[in-house]
Formats: C-alpha cells, structure tokens, sequence
C-alpha cells in the first residue's frame, strides 16, 4: 500500500530513518510527511513501533478535482463502501491542502461527509453519525491543484499520545517531537543524559523509551481495527512481539539518568508520568534548582527545552535564566554536549556560548532552532 507519515516539520528526514528501519519501503521525505510503501504487517507494525509520526495515513484513492460536484463524484467511486462504511459506523473528515475550487476545508469536509451518507441512503435507507472524537472510522482527504487524495487513517487519534502522560506542566512538549528531537543528537545510551529543566520528563521518557526499543503504541488501540480488510492474525502476531520486547527490555543496562524540576508540582508530575511509563527505576527526578545538581563524573548529553517567552515566562527574567544556565554548563560540564530548543534567537544568546549546529524545529507552530553546544 501507498501510506504516508504525517510528522513535526524539521524531522522528516529522522522520520525516514525510523520507517526504514521499521521495515518501510520506498520512503521518501517530503514536508511535514513522510511517504513510503508497506504491507498490512509493516503498517500494523508502524503503529505499534513508529516514535516520529502524528499519524499514519493509508492512501486509497486519488482523483482529479477541480470543484464540490467532481469531489462529490470521486468520494462516491473511491471505495466499495458497501465493505467499509456500514452505517452502524461513525466516520470523521479531516481535509488538508487546498485548491482553487475548493478553498475552506470545513466545506471541503462537508462535501466529504455529504457524499459518503447520501450513498449510504441509497443503499440502506441508514447512514452514519458523525464523531469527531472517537469515530470508527477517520478519512483524511489531501487537496491540491492537481486533485485530491483519499486516505485512511489508521490511528483515529495522534500517535504522538502515548498513555503514560497524564500529568503535563505549563507548555508540555509533544512526545514524537521530543523522540525526534533525541534521535538528532545521536545519544546511544552509552553516556549520562541530564534535563536540568524537564518540566514532565518528556525528553527524558522518551530517549529511555526509543533506547529499550519499546512499542508506544501497545496499550491503544486504532482505527485500522475496523477496517473491512482488517488481518486479527497479522496483528495479534506484531502485538505479540511488541509486548515480548517491552516485557525484556528492563535487561540493557543505562547509565545515570537525571531530571531536575525546581517547582514541586511540576516535579511530582514528571514522577507520575516516568513511573505511568514504567520508568522509575531508571530516571530519577531532582526537586531542585539545577545550580544545585552535581553532573556525574562521567561526561554526556545534557537536554533541555526552557521556556522562550512565546507561552509561558513572559513576565519572567528569561535572560537571567539564560544567563544562569550557562554560567552553570560552562562551569561544571566540561566535555559534555548542551542540546537546547529555543525559538527566541534573543534568549539563546544570552547563554555565552556559541552553538556548534543548528537544527531547524516547528514546536507547535513556533519557528525553533535545536541547538548544540560542544563543552571544552
């Protein structure tokens, strides 16, 4: 099948890597995606594996459009929906791009919804109800000016949710975006990683969790569970080895794993979320200013995301903290790597240090730059 990978804009080529090496085919990166080729196991399998993606979009069909009618036509003819859409089940649209006819997705998605129950009509006197939140069935359609995309989605909500976050601080980062954001600074689990500001430990859970190979996705469930094609035997077996290999993975052996909180409800939320992940006998929580922290002996990754003004900290001295972070780092981490997010140029400056690379980042819409810093 045809698929793509919908991702955070700055981690297609790291998302490309993860698929390949989850047994995609034909991946390409595009923007903001990821296409690529698999069977139902390697799709199955993406679900339950995949850390990158917000979701995996099974492609279906592709049409030309040029207006409302010609997308009314298409949707009509793009499945046998006498076999996927019984009226039984709840479907949501989601539209994405645009074109020239058709400009506004909510009367895109309409359209969508309009084709889909008046078929159903004609063929069962019924038709299904619309559930934007938990439906059983999620069609994503893609617009351009060449036509338009029919996809299944075949999760029903992002996979970026993995169970294990139910407490969040202030402006929490999104989980595939803190995987991918560990899988660009190459840490291998051989050296110690340290938050000195981890807010929910999101950064921390989520390198522990791709280091032990663990399978996000095996305590959800997905939207391809209700497909008309839906294999039980291919996805009892990918769960299988998705649960053999979290159930063994407490055996690899890491080195000190350390998050500093100075606030204590912020710090009780971090420990609820590593222990809800399965974690807490690996990363340990600090509540504590992280002048206080004292760095292991052995040199490694230090990760961090400290606020930048754009949602919280606006009435703080955010330059100060800056200031203070790196007076910190330059003092007591020599030899180790700084790997910061910022999205305020103003602020990372005020580090002292100048950053060896630079990668760029959309964290929830605002332009971000992955920033490392060599220690001498």
């Amino acid at each position: 099948m045809l698929a793509i990978a919908v991702v955070p804009q700055g981690l297609e080529v790291e998302a490309s890597n993860e698929l390949v090496a989850l047994g995609a085919q034909g991946v390409r990166p595009l923007r903001r995606s990821v296409a690529f080729e698999a069977d139902l196991s390697c799709f199955y399998r993406l679900h339950l594996f995949a850390r990158l993606p917000f979701r995996l979009l099974r492609q279906v069909a592709s049409f030309q459009c040029d207006g409302p009618k010609s997308l009314y036509r298409g949707i009509q003819s793009a499945l046998d929906w006498e076999r996927w859409l019984h009226p039984s089940m709840s479907f949501r649209v989601d539209v994405s791009g645009h074109s020239d006819a058709l400009t506004h997705s909510h009367f895109t998605a309409l359209q969508v919804k309009n084709a889909l129950v008046d078929l159903q009509r004609n063929i069962w006197s019924d038709r299904s109800h619309i559930d934007l939140k938990k439906p059983d069935m999620c069609f994503h359609l893609h617009l351009n000016q060449s036509g338009a995309v029919l996809s299944l989605d075949g999760s029903g909500g992002s996979l970026h949710r993995r169970g294990y976050r139910a407490a969040m601080g202030l402006a929490p980062l999104k989980e595939n975006l803190a995987a991918g954001l560990i899988r660009i600074t190459g840490w291998d689990g051989k050296v110690p990683l340290v938050d000195p500001l981890c807010g929910s430990g999101t950064l921390l859970i989520e390198a522990v969790g791709a280091f032990m190979g663990l399978a996000p996705g095996v305590r959800r469930s997905f939207s391809f569970e209700n497909w008309y094609d839906f294999d039980p035997v291919l996805w009892d077996k990918e769960k299988q080895r998705a649960n053999t290999i979290n159930q063994s993975s407490n055996r690899k052996k890491l080195p000190l794993i350390i998050g500093c909180e100075q606030k204590i409800n912020i710090a009780k939320q971090a420990q609820a979320n590593i222990e809800a992940a399965g974690l807490q006998n690996i990363i340990k929580i600090k509540n504590s200013n992280f002048h206080d922290l004292v760095l292991p002996n052995q040199p490694g990754f230090i990760v961090c995301n400290p606020p930048y003004g754009k949602r919280i900290g606006v009435d703080q001295n955010l330059q100060l903290l800056y200031k203070e972070l790196g007076d910190f780092i330059k003092k007591n981490a020599s030899g180790w790597q700084l790997w910061l997010l910022n999205g305020n140029q103003e602020l990372s400056s005020s580090l002292g240090m100048k950053a060896a690379r630079r990668y760029p980042i959309s964290n929830g819409g605002i332009d971000c730059r992955w920033l490392q810093y060599q220690i001498y």
